[in-house]
C-alpha cells in the first residue's frame, strides 16, 4: 500500500494504529453513513409504498425483487470485503473501492425513483430488479471499505463504540432528514394527482434527485475526510497465489468463529423484523392508526431526538455493562417495546383512531423504542469490529473487509427478507386492489377486518423473530478482558517476529 508503513504485526508492535481519533476524522467517517442511511431509508420505507400502491406493481413481485438482489449480495458483498482486504494501491486497500462507487450508485438510485409508469408488470418487475441489483452491488463497493475503516482506525474498545456511534447517528439523520423532507415539503396534495401525497409524482421525482445528491454527497466527504489515514492504514498482506478455491476457503476460515455465527444469525432475525417494521410503516401508520400527513411528519422529526439520545446513552452503557450485556438490554426493551400498541389494539386496550391521546402516546413509545434499536446496531457493529483481533491470531490475517461485508449483508438483509415478508402480510391481510394504478388506495376503503388481520400478522411476526435474536446473540463471547488479551498476545507475536528478523 502507498505512504504504509511496515507490517500489520508491527503495526500492532508500534501502536501505529492510533487508540484516538480526531473530531473532524470521526464527523468525515461518520457523515459517510449519510449515503447508505439515505438509500437504506428510501429501500426500508418508501419501496414498496412506491412500487406496491404508486406503482402498482405487486408488493409479492417488489418483494421479490430485493430478494434477488439478496441473493447476488450473498456472493458480492464477501468477494469485495475479501478483496478489499487484499488490495493494493497508492491509496490503501479500502479508498479505491470507495471512490470507484460514487457515479454508478448515484445514478441507478435517481434512476430507481423515475421508472417508466406505463410498462407492464412484468417490465416494472425486472426494471426494479436491475437497478436494485445494481444500487445494492455499488454500495457495497462503498459501505464494505468504508465500515472495514472502523477496527483499522483505532484498536481501543470504547472508541470504537464511539466512533460507530458517529457513523449511525448520521445514518439515522441523514436518512431520516429524506422521511421529513417527503412527509414535509415533496409529497403533498395537489390539483394535479389529487389528495393523497402519496400519489404526488412530481415528489417522487424530486426525491430522486435529492436522494442521489446526496448519496454523492456523503461517498466523497467520507473517502476524501478520511484520505489522509491511509498512511497509518494496515498494509495488504504479502502477495501470494490465489486461486477462487483458495479465496472461498479463506474467507470461510475466517468467518467460522462461534461469536461470529452468534452475531451473523441473531443479525439476520433482527434484520428480517426490521424490515417488515420498517417496509410497513407508512402502511401501519395511515391505515391502521389513521395518522395524518402531518401527524407522520412529526413523528419522522422525532427520529433525530431517537438517534440523538442513542448516540449519548450507547457509550456510557458499553463501558458500565460491557457490549455484549449492553446490546440484550437495549435489545430486550427496544424490540418487545413496539408489537404492544398494535397487540392492546387488537385486544380492545387501546384508544380509538382520532382519540387526541392517541397519536402522544405513541409517539413518545415509539421514541424511546427506536432509541434502544439505533442503540443495539452501534453495540452490534462494535462487537463485529472486536471480532477482528480474534481472528488475525486464529488466520494470521486482517479481515476487517470480511467482516464488514457480512454487517452490509445484513444490514441489506432488512430489504430482501424483510420487504418480502411485509409483502407478503399485505397479501395476507387481504387488503383491496387500489381502483387507479396511480392511486393509492385510502383508510376508508379498508374493510376493519382486512386491518385486524394486518395487526395479527405483524405484532407476533415481531416478537418471534426478536426474540431469537436476542438468544442468538447470547452466544458472543468477547467481552473487554477477551479483546485485550487479543491485542497482547498479537503484540507478543509481532515483538517476536521483529526479534527473529534482527537476529
Amino acid at each position: 500500500m502507498g505512504g504504509s508503513t511496515g507490517s500489520p504485526d508491527a503495526a500492532v508492535a508500534s501502536g501505529a494504529v492510533s487508540d484516538r481519533i480526531g473530531m473532524w476524522t470521526k464527523l468525515a467517517y461518520g457523515v459517510g453513513s449519510v449515503a447508505y442511511g439515505v438509500k437504506n431509508n428510501g429501500f426500508d420505507y418508501f419501496l414498496l409504498t412506491f412500487y406496491g400502491l404508486v406503482v402498482g406493481l405487486d408488493e409479492r413481485l417488489v418483494g421479490l425483487a430485493i430478494l434477488i438482489a439478496l441473493v447476488f449480495d450473498a456472493i458480492s458483498d464477501p468477494l469485495v470485503g475479501y478483496i478489499s482486504d487484499n488490495f493494493r494501491s497508492r491509496w490503501g486497500r479500502r479508498h479505491p473501492f470507495m471512490y470507484a462507487s460514487v457515479l454508478p450508485v448515484t445514478l441507478s438510485y435517481f434512476l430507481l425513483w423515475n421508472p417508466p409508469y406505463d410498462w407492464s408488470q412484468t417490465g416494472l418487475f425486472w426494471y426494479l430488479t436491475v437497478l436494485a441489483v445494481i444500487i445494492r452491488t455499488f454500495i457495497t463497493f462503498y459501505e464494505t471499505p468504508s465500515t472495514a475503516l472502523a477496527p483499522e482506525m483505532t484498536q481501543d474498545y470504547d472508541e470504537r463504540t464511539t466512533l460507530l456511534g458517529y457513523r449511525y447517528f448520521f445514518g439515522w439523520t441523514g436518512g431520516n432528514a429524506l422521511a421529513v423532507l417527503m412527509w414535509g415539503v415533496l409529497l403533498v396534495a395537489s390539483p394535479e394527482f389529487g389528495p393523497d401525497p402519496r400519489a404526488n409524482l412530481d415528489g417522487w421525482r424530486a426525491y430522486g434527485i435529492i436522494a442521489s445528491g446526496l448519496i454523492m454527497l456523503g461517498i466523497l466527504v467520507s473517502a476524501l475526510g478520511t484520505h489522509h489515514m491511509i498512511p497509518t492504514l494496515r498494509a495488504p498482506p504479502p502477495k501470494r497465489s490465489l486461486t477462487l478455491p483458495r479465496v472461498f476457503a479463506e474467507i470461510w476460515e475466517t468467518l467460522a468463529n462461534r461469536s461470529f455465527a452468534a452475531l451473523f444469525i441473531g443479525a439476520l432475525f433482527s434484520a428480517v423484523a426490521g424490515g417488515v417494521s420498517a417496509a410497513l410503516a407508512f402502511v401501519i401508520l395511515p391505515l391502521f392508526w389513521g395518522f395524518d400527513g402531518g401527524q407522520i411528519f412529526i413523528w419522522t422529526l422525532f427520529v433525530f431526538v431517537s438517534a440523538a439520545a442513542a448516540f449519548g446513552i450507547t457509550p456510557f452503557a458499553a463501558k458500565r455493562l460491557g457490549k455484549k450485556r449492553a446490546a440484550i438490554t437495549f435489545g430486550f426493551l427496544g424490540f418487545w417495546v413496539a408489537p404492544l400498541p398494535i397487540l392492546l389494539r387488537l385486544a380492545g386496550l387501546m384508544p380509538e383512531n382520532g382519540d387526541p391521546i392517541l397519536f402522544p402516546i405513541l409517539l413518545v413509545v415509539n421514541t424511546i423504542d427506536l432509541t434502544f434499536i439505533i442503540a443495539f446496531s452501534i453495540l452490534y457493529s462494535s462487537m463485529i469490529a472486536d471480532l477482528v483481533e480474534q481472528s488475525e491470531l486464529k488466520t494470521t490475517r486482517r479481515s476487517e473487509g470480511l467482516f464488514s461485508a457480512a454487517v452490509t449483508f445484513i444490514r441489506k438483509s432488512v430489504q430482501g427478507f424483510g420487504v418480502l415478508g411485509a409483502g407478503f402480510i399485505i397479501w395476507l391481510a387481504d387488503f383491496p386492489e387500489s381502483d387507479s394504478k396511480l392511486k393509492p388506495i385510502s383508510a376508508d376503503q379498508i374493510p376493519p377486518e382486512a386491518l385486524w388481520r394486518l395487526g395479527a400478522y405483524y405484532a407476533p411476526t415481531l416478537l418471534i423473530l426478536w426474540t431469537a435474536m436476542i438468544i442468538a446473540v447470547s452466544f458472543y463471547r468477547i467481552d473487554r478482558g477477551t479483546h485485550e488479551n487479543n491485542l497482547r498476545s498479537l503484540a507478543k507475536g509481532a515483538g517476536a517476529q521483529t526479534d527473529n528478523q534482527k537476529g
